[in-house]
């Protein structure tokens, strides 16, 4: 996997990821010199402790004892035992600490360049974008100067009192106006093809290549490290072998990891098209159409009124992502509507984050709930949002599993109780399992949420990791003008009180946290407006003001004996 095509929108994120790896090698570099500076320091105070109890001269008779003479061995052991932990803190400074400093001046100078390559070559494509807009924008004021010049002409052409010599310098005029405006429709043309091969030859060619060679330089470097660590065990094995061991396991590195941390899903931007300012110019000013060109003039004017500009730098909304599905466990109320797809990605979208992916904007049940960061982590890019839902996903089943383990001890004491009445009583540990059942399904009903929203992402997310955001944009034509006046529509049923279909009666309490739930207590009366239809909720009211759902295993429904297929839920 390479950085220079999976990353190419990444330039902040590379920057930062790098400049980590060189703070953590210099990081380390520190605390292989410090370590060192603890070994000799060991080293001259055992030094100073054998020395200090050498025997003097007057104590030499001592040594026709064998203890001291034992002792004596000791000391001298131990004085080659200081000179080990000396020849440790020397092959550390020469083996790790020098070669580590030299290579990180040398990679911080190689980073530098690279990243120096990389701003030069956004600079290029921004001076070469700003060229075309000047280019763009001098070819529309050239077609409305000849615009001008052309009705003038016409005016002095059909004024009877105007003399020809008047009417020869308009007409002039306006040709010389009609060729500048087709020079500068040339000249946008022919920088539009050159900014459009500048653009492509940036996100495909220098920019991979600049960062292939950043995934190289990051490569060696930890290439590096792991030398440097195992030849921190190899110098340290002879003393601390349990360290050796542990740190014989730090060998193998895989660079794409960083690309699983920062990938976006997002693909390059396309080319940008080509606006025609000079249609309203369809004929050519000659000494035969002066009296016939100013109905041309009027119908070309038309069509340039209806005609719309697409302009590559304005900032484009991003649709809100869509709602969960109807099987997780929070009812959604508000289901945000899609605008139409755009068909091209504004550049300066790209070049004021310096190729950083703009964070998708929150849903409005999101924004209800408070806080930075949805529940459904929306404001993540797609293929982080998949990640971070699935490992979501992952802890609920541990919890859940759990959860059931339990279950399980406990129905087997239970029937151990039931076999054995004199080692305790079955009925005790009915209140445990209740509690456990109902733990078991509120985290069910959290996963099947959270496996909603992950089924939305990887429903966006195309087989070849490219990410589709909303539909097509014909589809959605059709459907843009239908969800404005459903809009309506819902906010008057919102306003509308549903009548009551029945009451119910609250078995434990619930606290309702999320968007659409209400709270209750246990035994509390509430009345029912919507009976369940299947997904695990009841509507419930319990004034006018207050409603919302709650989940049907927690109530006792009684439904009037009038209404559609009254039951009882228990």
């Amino acid at each position: 996997m390479s950085w220079g095509t999976e990353l190419w929108d990444q330039f902040d994120n590379l920057e930062k990821h790098t400049q980590w790896g060189i703070d953590f090698v210099e990081k380390y570099t520190k605390f292989v010199k410090e370590r060192s500076e603890i070994e000799l320091n060991y080293a001259r105070q055992i030094r100073n402790l054998s020395k200090k109890y050498q025997p003097k001269k007057k104590e030499e008779d001592d040594n026709k004892y064998t203890w001291c003479r034992a002792f004596h061995s000791t000391l001298n052991e131990l004085n080659d035992y200081a000179g080990q932990h000396e020849l440790i803190a020397e092959n550390m400074m020469s083996q790790i600490i020098a070669e580590l400093t030299r290579y990180t001046q040398e990679i911080k100078t190689e980073r530098k360049a690279h990243f120096h390559d990389g701003r030069k070559a956004q600079q290029q494509v921004e001076a070469s974008w700003k060229q075309l807009e000047a280019c763009k924008r001098k070819f529309e004021r050239d077609c409305k100067e000849a615009d001008r010049a052309q009705q003038y002409f016409e005016k002095l052409d059909a004024d009877i009192n105007v003399t020809k010599a008047d009417v020869e310098k308009a007409r002039q005029q306006a040709q010389m106006r009609h060729q500048m405006a087709s020079d500068s429709k040339n000249e946008y043309s022919s920088y539009l093809q050159k900014f459009n091969q500048e653009q492509n030859e940036h996100y495909y060619t220098i920019i991979p290549n600049i960062f292939q060679k950043i995934q190289v330089m990051e490569e060696k470097r930890i290439e590096r490290m792991g030398e440097s660590l195992k030849t921190f065990a190899e110098v340290d094995r002879q003393i601390l072998p349990i360290i050796g061991k542990c740190l014989d396991g730090i060998t193998q590195v895989d660079s794409s990891q960083v690309i699983e941390s920062y990938k976006s899903g997002f693909e390059p931007p396309g080319d940008v098209e080509f606006e025609d300012y000079g249609q309203a110019m369809k004929r050519t000013v000659s000494e035969t159409s002066l009296s016939n060109s100013r109905s041309d003039n009027k119908a070309d004017r038309s069509s340039k009124g209806k005609s719309k500009t697409l302009w590559p730098f304005i900032k484009k909304n991003k649709s809100p992502p869509d709602p969960p599905s109807p099987s997780a466990v929070t009812p959604d109320p508000c289901p945000t509507p899609q605008t139409p797809k755009q068909s091209k990605e504004p550049l300066s979208h790209r070049f004021n984050d310096l190729m950083t992916s703009k964070p998708k904007m929150h849903c409005l049940r999101s924004l209800r709930r408070g806080g930075s960061n949805p529940e459904d982590f929306s404001h993540l890019p797609p293929e982080q949002r998949r990640k971070k839902l699935q490992a979501k996903i992952d802890d609920i089943n541990k919890d859940i599993q759990k959860e059931m383990d339990q279950r399980d001890a406990l129905t087997k004491m239970k029937e151990v109780y039931i076999k054995n009445p004199q080692m305790g009583d079955p009925n005790s540990v009915d209140p445990r399992l209740a509690e456990i059942a109902q733990n078991i399904e509120k985290l069910q009903a959290e996963a099947q949420k959270f496996e909603g929203w992950l089924a939305e992402v990887e429903g966006r997310i195309s087989p070849d990791g490219s990410y589709t955001e909303e539909p097509s944009s014909e589809v959605q034509s059709k459907v843009q003008p239908e969800t404005a006046e459903s809009g309506d529509e819902f906010d008057d049923a919102d306003e509308e009180i549903q009548p009551t279909i029945g009451t119910c009666k609250a078995l434990y309490p619930f606290e309702g946290v999320n968007e659409g739930t209400i709270s209750v207590a246990e035994g509390e009366l509430l009345y029912v407006i919507e009976e369940d239809k299947g997904d695990g909720w009841t509507r419930v009211r319990r004034n006018e003001e207050e409603e919302g759902y709650v989940p049907t295993s927690y109530v006792e429904v009684f439904l009037d004996s009038n209404a559609k297929g009254a039951i009882t839920y228990i």
